[in-house]
């Protein structure tokens, strides 16, 4: 790769990096929104999302493994960011296939990880517009050579994009009018996420308040990103003209835009706004602390007045919920091995495991995979549905969960002590260190943790800590 001009000078993953600034913004998640449908739109990318992503059954997951995953490749660390690019390969390599067209993808291909940058230098060029501050064409040059730095990262190098940003443009009008594609993904991404979107962590227990909420949201977000894309592709894909969209697109924006000038950086920060979100994401105290505290006290009102059934209640915790909830990751009715995958991705992710552990826990997970489909797959076709787990929930293979449960003890036991400490425990559940799992110890004995995962991972017993890992 010969480096253009700008990316001569620029320095991607320093203090004055255009990227880094923008990527701790929370309005950029508009941004995001925007490139996420034009990423589904391209063939390849909408067939690995339909097939492999846990982004509808688990948005928040996936959104928060987004932003880790995103300030691990900005790390001004050189051994971190390297660290995550070959993860994040890894994790890619992984997923492969074929789109109900025969068509095959890879998530590793060159071409269609560019559009992925690609997306997101355009749409957060379009953000800026949209929010009344167009950039220069020194800003938006710099811009774009920090993108192609970061795609080098990941693939070596940056040939895949364009070299300047006037060579830009046309590569992007080409791929919108003669590549992209109307496709499961954007259809589920448009009409099916942000209108039936789980509620976040921290509303979880206030169903109702979330119901109404996002009866609301999840139309106008739908019309808000609809209204923002290339007009071309929303004429190719025949998306919805809805009266005032246009207006409420333009009003989000500038709102948006106009809140990240005049509001402290603290309330306007991504982390900000994960942590009102989701309440592990983030153990400090911030700006948002006291509304989640409030929203932490309406909820527990709420429950009082309309009290719901135990959640650790192993009666009340039916085979049905527990294929939907843990099981079935992608949401797609039925187990197969991106299911299983999902969750070694999740956990791999999490705890940040090297390529020996990461390859340790995906091998554990195949081996239970191929348990479940001797056991479970009665008619041969690959994959188990609900109909075929719940006609043999109660005899699930186990040597392979063993094995699962053993190889997540080792990696989460870093000090190699036989003993999962609370350190080590908020590592892996992001919540505090239960003692009464352990009785009075102070640690958690490997056969301990072993006869949990397993108690959890059969459906026989709902865990909270395990349904924050995988759920």
């Amino acid at each position: 790769m010969t480096p253009t001009a700008a990316e001569e000078t620029l320095d991607v993953f320093g203090p004055d990096s255009m990227l880094r600034s923008l990527v701790n913004e929370a309005r950029w998640g508009l941004a995001v929104a925007r490139a996420t449908v034009l990423e589904a739109a391209y063939p390849q990318i909408g067939a690995a999302l339909i097939g492999n992503s846990t982004f509808v059954t688990y948005p928040w997951r996936r959104l928060r493994n987004t932003l880790t995953s995103t300030q691990r490749l900005l790390d001004p660390d050189q051994h971190v960011r390297n660290r995550e690019a070959t993860r994040l390969n890894r994790l890619h390599a992984r997923i492969a296939g074929s789109d109900p067209q025969g068509r095959r993808y890879d998530a590793a291909d060159a071409e269609a990880r560019a559009w992925v940058v690609a997306t997101l230098f355009e749409s957060s060029v379009t953000m800026y517009r949209l929010g009344g501050e167009s950039l220069d064409r020194t800003a938006t040059d710099r811009l774009y050579a920090e993108f192609r730095t970061v795609l080098a990262l990941l693939e070596g190098n940056s040939d895949h994009l364009p070299p300047t940003v006037r060579e830009f443009w046309p590569y992007f009008d080409d791929i919108v009018h003669h590549r992209l594609e109307n496709t499961e993904a954007v259809r589920v991404i448009l009409f099916r996420l942000f209108a039936n979107v789980p509620a976040p962590p921290l509303l979880r227990n206030s169903p109702a308040v979330w119901a109404a909420s996002r009866a609301v949201a999840g139309p106008m977000a739908a019309a808000i990103t609809i209204a923002s894309l290339p007009e071309p592709l929303c004429r190719r894909l025949a998306l919805p003209d809805v009266p005032g969209a246009r207006a409420l697109m333009h009003g989000a924006y500038l709102g948006a835009a106009w809140a990240s000038r005049l509001l402290p950086n603290d309330w306007v920060s991504v982390e900000s706004f994960m942590s009102l979100l989701d309440p592990d994401h983030s153990r400090e105290a911030g700006p948002w602390q006291g509304v989640r505290r409030k929203a932490g006290q309406a909820a527990a009102l709420f429950r009082l007045v309309t009290p719901a059934p135990d959640e650790d209640d192993p009666v009340t915790y039916s085979a049905d919920r527990f294929f939907a909830e843990v099981l079935d990751q992608t949401g797609d009715g039925h187990i197969a091995w991106p299911d299983l995958a999902a969750m070694a991705r999740e956990i791999a992710t999490r705890l940040d495991l090297d390529e020996p552990d990461e390859e340790r826990l995906f091998n554990a997970y195949a081996a239970w995979w191929r348990e479940l489909q001797a056991g479970l797959d009665s008619d041969g076709d690959g994959r188990v549905t609900r109909q075929e787990y719940a006609a043999a929930s109660t005899s699930l293979p186990s040597a392979g969960l063993i094995k699962v449960a053993d190889v997540l003890f080792d990696v989460t036991d870093v000090d190699d002590d036989q003993a999962i400490d609370a350190q080590e425990y908020q590592k892996l559940f992001r919540r505090a260190f239960h003692r009464d799992l352990t009785g009075t110890a102070d640690t958690y004995s490997r056969s301990a943790f072993v006869r949990q995962f397993l108690s959890f991972m059969s459906g026989q017993q709902h865990s909270t800590a395990y349904s924050s890992l995988l759920t």
